[in-house]
Parts: structure tokens; C-alpha cells; sequence
């Protein structure tokens, strides 16, 4: 299953240069959030696939214009073609503002989807804005990374969390995947591309 994932920038070759046909092989399509609702839209509306998507920190337009034609998965559990994806949007809180959360908000969010985690037996993806803390995190406040998110993946290992955030251009030469346990915690600023069956992770 190939997946394309997104966020925080909008990637020119899929907006601005798109050429028809550019999307045909993917089988699903995920935004990690600030993305703007226009990009999504068209992306759904030029692809084959389903778009699901959580919120950024920046996505506060959503509430009265969200993507047309994606899903948002913000604080659910979702199962695509057999593969069970959970979404947790937002970020470290640090100013006032919507799809901000302090570390107390974000475990309070996990254990209210304990029930669908256990009828499904786990899950496949974890889809987030921000990443856990200390893999792929900033020193800023406004870019740190979510301790429960470290918890969420000791208890039910995951094969990948995915997220945004942190942009590609904030470090010299910045990490995109790090390895936690059996799970592979991927950035996918702008995009990234993810082959499932395979169990192969790569930059295209």
C-alpha cells in the first residue's frame, strides 16, 4: 500500500506545476496539519485515493472551512484497507489558541480512545502534528515534542507515527526518521512518501 503524507508546506510539483496523473499510485493520502484547506481540497479532488488529515496548530480556518472531500480523523481511530489509523492533531500548547495542548490534555485525548484501541487490537499508524519528545523535536518552546506520545507507542508499538511541525529548514541537516522500538517515527514536511507493504520508508 503506498501512502503519501503531508504537511506545513504545500509542495508546488502537487499545487502550482501539478501535471494529471502525478497522484494515480498512491492508495491513500494522509496530512500531518498546516496545510491550507484549498491544497487538500484540490489533492482529493486530483487523486484516487482518500485524503484523512488531523489539525496543526495553525489549521484554525478549518472550524469554518475545512478541506472539501477529506476526512478528519482528529481524535479517532480509523481502519483503511485493513491498516488501523489513529489520529492526534495539534500541538504542545504554548500560547492561547485552538489545537494546543498541555501534556495532562494529550493523555486525557489517548485514554478516551482506549476502548476503539482495544476493539481493534491495536494500532498500524499514528498520525500526529507534532512529534514525540526527543525524536525529531526542537529546543523552542513552540516545537517540543509530546512525552505521551512515548507512552502511546510502549504500549501498543505502532510500525510508524507520522508527523509534521518541524519543518525540514529549521536545521542544517535535520533527521527525518528516527526509530523508537519497532516503531519508525517519520517527519514528512511537505511530503513523504511511504510504501507499507514493504515496510519501506522513503524520501521521493
Amino acid at each position: 500500500m503506498k501512502i503519501l503524507a503531508l504537511s506545513d508546506e504545500e509542495c508546488p510539483a502537487l499545487w502550482d506545476y501539478y501535471v494529471p496523473g502525478r497522484l494515480k499510485d498512491y492508495d491513500l493520502i494522509i496530512s500531518c496539519g498546516d496545510l491550507k484547506a484549498s491544497y487538500l481540497s484540490f489533492i482529493v479532488t486530483m487523486a484516487k485515493a482518500p485524503v484523512l488529515y488531523v489539525h496543526g496548530n495553525h489549521d484554525t480556518d478549518y472550524s469554518r472551512r475545512p478541506p472539501e472531500g477529506c476526512d478528519c480523523i482528529d481524535g479517532d481511530l480509523v481502519v483503511v484497507n485493513g491498516l488501523r489509523i489513529l489520529g492526534l492533531g495539534g500541538c504542545l500548547r504554548y500560547r492561547p489558541g485552538d489545537h494546543q495542548y498541555s501534556e495532562k490534555e494529550m493523555r486525557k485525548r489517548i485514554r478516551k480512545l482506549r476502548w476503539k484501541l482495544w476493539r481493534h487490537k491495536g494500532v498500524d499508524i499514528v498520525v500526529t502534528h507534532a512529534p514525540p519528545k526527543g525524536l525529531g523535536d526542537a529546543e523552542d518552546v513552540a516545537h517540543r515534542g509530546f512525552e505521551a506520545f512515548l507512552k502511546l507507542m510502549d504500549k501498543y508499538q505502532p510500525k510508524y507515527l507520522l508527523h509534521g511541525h518541524v519543518h525540514t529548514c529549521y536545521g542544517d541537516d535535520p533527521v527525518r526518521v528516527h526509530q523508537y522500538g519497532n516503531t519508525q517515527v517519520i517527519n514528512v514536511c511537505e511530503r513523504f512518501v511511504l510504501d507499507v507493504e514493504n515496510a519501506d520508508a522513503t524520501v521521493k
